[in-house]
């Protein structure tokens, strides 16, 4: 919608998790680091915790990518994005994933028999075999307990099968559970996934705008950016709301820079950072908003122009 209107070639903040995007901070390098070496060296379970919103998926897709996006070809990965099933399923998703007719889930001892002898076949080509597992924290007690038994898939010398468990906080609180301790004691790499700080939110801005074909400097100030960081609390998902929030209403106010004023409007929008929530029915009091003399509300001019866009579309 306002690519044009500030000369990019694409939307920069959408919320797709596309690994072409993700921001390398310090922290996502080391969990990248870590996530390439579970894979390298098949390192039993691993986990890969952080809040919504951190970039656990983006990571994984990065980590994980399918040898079409340019993977390499000695690992061959399951990816499992809604882990809410059942064991029947859940054996049918990896005999999909690996290469074995899907009807070799309907017998258990079937499936161990055909996934073992791929997985080794695999191995004795130079192939490393992975399942990831993404919002773990949603997994049932009788998965967590399949996971725990295929990660038993080994020969004499090596893992034949290795798990990657990313998930929020409360995965990590459920493995304390005792019933969970014999998977918890294989869990040999772990690592936990931090917000951003406001310098990573400046540059976390910045390279996706650049990526989009534009100079973040001219479309955000920096009182924008801290602001930005500030009612976001440094989590991507949100922060990328926002921007592309903020540039949306810029469009419909036609200008080209985003200050601190639109972005504070906007978090009031989407109840953010304590911002002051506004109500149609009511206009906000003087004493709450930071600026009760200015031009009218700017989250009035973003609802004209989606209104305005849904009626162009229809």
């Amino acid at each position: 919608m306002y690519e044009a209107f500030f000369g990019l070639r694409e939307r920069p903040f959408e919320l797709t998790s596309n690994a072409r995007f993700l921001l390398l901070t310090r922290t996502h390098l080391e969990a990248l680091s870590h996530l390439e070496y579970a894979a390298a060296a098949m390192r039993g379970v691993t986990l890969l915790i952080g809040e919504a919103g951190t970039g656990k998926t983006t990571l994984l897709r990065k980590a994980f990518a399918t040898e079409a996006d340019g993977a390499s070809p000695r690992i061959a990965c399951a990816l499992i994005d809604n882990p809410a099933l059942r064991r029947g399923e859940f054996f049918e998703i990896l005999a999909e994933a690996f290469g074995l007719d899907p009807e070799v889930a309907r017998s258990k001892a079937t499936f161990l028999r055909e996934l073992r002898r791929c997985v080794t076949k695999r191995r004795s080509q130079g192939e490393n075999s992975i399942v990831v597992i993404d919002e773990a924290q949603s997994l049932p007690m009788p998965l967590l307990e399949e996971v725990r038994l295929l990660g038993n898939m080994e020969s004499d010398t090596e893992k034949l099968l290795a798990f990657v468990l990313a998930g929020q906080p409360e995965f990590a609180q459920r493995l304390s559970d005792p019933a969970l301790q014999p998977l918890r004691q294989r869990v040999s790499l772990r690592y936990v996934l931090t917000r951003l700080t406001v310098h990573e939110t400046a540059s976390f801005i910045a390279g996706r705008i650049r990526l989009a074909g534009g100079d973040a400097s001219r479309l955000f100030s920096r009182e924008a950016v801290i602001e930005i960081h500030e009612v976001s609390g440094g989590l991507p998902r949100t922060i990328s709301v926002i921007c592309d929030n903020a540039l949306l209403t810029c469009f419909g106010l036609g200008r080209t820079c985003v200050d601190r004023r639109i972005v504070q409007e906007v978090a009031a929008d989407f109840e953010l950072g304590g911002a002051p929530i506004f109500h149609a029915a009511a206009p906000p009091s003087p004493n709450v908003h930071p600026f009760p003399s200015s031009p009218p509300r700017v989250g009035a001019f973003r609802d004209a122009v989606i209104r305005s866009s849904s009626r162009a579309t229809r």
